[in-house]
């Protein structure tokens, strides 16, 4: 694969969001540990998090305006199945060196990245 011009911008733009998701979802997950227990804070700040990241990859980094039912369902479907990787690519590497946290946690967080990258490229925002 050749890192065109265009796909080193939509890279670098989806960096920035991937980073501004994380942004919102640690922001409100610290902001509604006020109101909730950990498992609902978490779960809300997840959400937000991902609405994020579907609202800005989609108007800023792949510059997709028009409105298409299948992207939200793609896009969930995408970060449904990617959250399985996550997880299980994070107990496999535990699994392997129980002493690597921080290891385990950005081999995860690394495949579901690409993988989130490629799915939103090439399958939820991708028109015909």
């Amino acid at each position: 694969m050749t890192l065109t011009p265009d796909l080193k911008k939509q890279l670098f733009r989806f960096i920035v969001v991937g980073c501004s998701a994380v942004a919102a979802d640690f922001v409100s997950y610290t902001l509604l540990l006020n109101f909730f227990d950990y498992a609902p804070a978490k779960s809300i700040s997840f959400i937000l998090g991902t609405v994020v990241a579907y609202v800005c990859n989609k108007y800023w980094t792949f510059e997709k305006p028009e409105h298409k039912n299948s992207e939200v369902l793609n896009f969930i479907v995408l970060y449904t199945t990617t959250l399985g990787v996550n997880v299980g690519i994070n107990n496999a590497s535990l699994l392997l060196f129980p002493e690597l946290v921080i290891f385990a946690f950005l081999c995860a967080t690394g495949s579901s990245t690409i993988l989130n990258f490629i799915g939103q490229k090439w399958w939820v925002f991708r028109h015909r």
